[in-house]
């Protein structure tokens, strides 16, 4: 017999609104009070893993981000009205699997195929939560939209619109161009192939803004199933490692001149670190053009998640007679996601309020902190997914479009790279 459950507090708010809430708290007790160590990760060998990961200050760092986390979780399930006991009980083994993952991604093995901690943590999610029955309670503490959520707010003080306005508007111009065909190819191609509305939204994101958070803004957007973003995120991740890899040496065969190469990088792998690792095997010129091409896609995440929250109120509002109806002012601001309010409002406080200084202070400690969230999030997205449904017969339509659509992507977006670097 499953334990009971304890029943939620009566007052209760919004998970988007309250998302906004924490993620500005954490934003400005980094700022104004506390900032929370960064612990390390990275290892060469055995003895760096001893000496540097598991020596003392770097677990007491480690406990410290944990208690930080925890206090705020806390305080996210209490305001939302969801058991706090489930939670404080169930969020140690979601972290202890977490912090198990970031060690893995931070060996030099690792590193040297830019494997993000984020794959290990789906993956050993996936594992404990299909070869082992969880209990219910325990289930019910996954916070993964909280999590993800508070992750994206944090997302924004990463987006400096100052450093990518030193590049230029071509940057700028390859992004919104770049974006908007693919996306629009990608959504057409899973309508031709049937992929359901879901999938649909989330593919068409990934591929066309910045792979992984954009899957999980428009997942916000849509308020998506997991198990969907689950499978879309494996396949931006699986597809971000051939792409690092082979594309600098396309572009070396053919000589394409740097700042084309750092374009293309830019404008077509979906994940950061990934754009990152392959600009720096092309060149220092190319490393930074794909770094502000990258960094313009993420300007537009914000912007896509509300266009796609006001597109999905539309097309899928539905009478009490399952009839499509226009859905009222109401109805949209109710279905909008509210966190991309937090996410505009970090990227303006830090893009446009706080001094260089205070930036450069806390930018280190809150990135390591959005990473810590998103990770977290995978290891509970993991536990609560069944493996079969990723990988099911039915699953191949959408593994097409998307592969389709990122091929797309990089002959696109190597045309316009031509066009306005070459």
């Amino acid at each position: 017999m499953t334990k009971k459950l304890l029943k939620p507090n009566n007052f209760s708010m919004h998970e988007d609104w309250t998302v906004v809430l924490l993620g500005a708290m954490v934003i400005f007790i980094s700022i104004l009070f506390f900032q929370v160590p960064v612990p390390v990760f990275k290892w060469d060998s055995s003895t760096i893993l001893f000496d540097k990961v598991l020596q003392f200050d770097n677990l007491r760092a480690i406990l410290v981000q944990f208690l930080f986390i925890l206090s705020i979780g806390t305080l996210g399930t209490l305001i939302m009205g969801k058991s706090v006991k489930n939670f404080v009980l169930g969020f140690p083994a979601v972290y202890v699997l977490t912090i198990i993952a970031l060690v893995i991604a931070g060996s030099s093995t690792m590193r040297s195929f830019n494997l993000e901690a984020v794959i290990f943590s789906l993956i050993i999610g996936l594992a404990i939560g299909n070869f082992f029955k969880l209990p219910d309670w325990f289930r019910t503490a996954l916070s993964t939209e909280l999590f993800v959520k508070i992750g994206l707010v944090l997302l924004g003080t990463t987006v400096i619109f100052a450093d990518i306005l030193k590049a230029g508007s071509l940057g700028l111009i390859q992004a919104l161009v770049v974006v908007l065909s693919v996306w629009y190819f990608a959504f057409w191609l899973c309508k031709k192939l049937k992929v359901d509305d879901e999938l649909t939204m989330m593919i068409s994101s990934a591929v066309s803004i910045c792979g992984v958070s954009a899957a999980i803004a428009t997942s916000g957007a849509i308020k998506g199933d997991s198990k969907k973003l689950s499978y879309v995120i494996s396949m931006v991740l699986i597809t971000a490692i051939p792409m690092m890899i082979f594309m600098p040496y396309i572009a070396n065969y053919f000589s394409f001149p740097q700042a084309v190469t750092g374009a293309w990088l830019g404008g077509s792998i979906d994940t950061s670190g990934a754009v990152v690792a392959s600009g720096s095997m092309v060149g220092d010129e190319a490393l930074k053009i794909s770094t502000i091409v990258k960094f313009s896609q993420n300007v537009l995440l914000g912007i896509a998640a509300f266009v796609i929250s006001i597109y999905w109120s539309y097309t899928n509002h539905t009478d009490e007679s399952g009839q499509r109806v226009k859905p009222t002012l109401g109805v949209i601001w109710e279905r909008f996601p509210k966190f991309v309010l937090g996410f505009i409002g970090a990227s303006l406080l830090f893009s446009f309020f706080l001094s260089k200084g205070t930036v450069s202070d806390v930018k280190d400690g809150l990135k390591n902190l959005q990473g810590a969230w998103f990770a977290l999030a995978f290891t509970s997205i993991g536990l609560e997914t069944n493996f079969k449904d990723l990988f099911k017969n039915n699953s191949k339509k959408p593994l097409y479009a998307f592969l389709t659509a990122q091929l797309f992507n990089v002959i696109i977006t190597l045309i316009i790279a031509f066009f306005l670097f070459g």
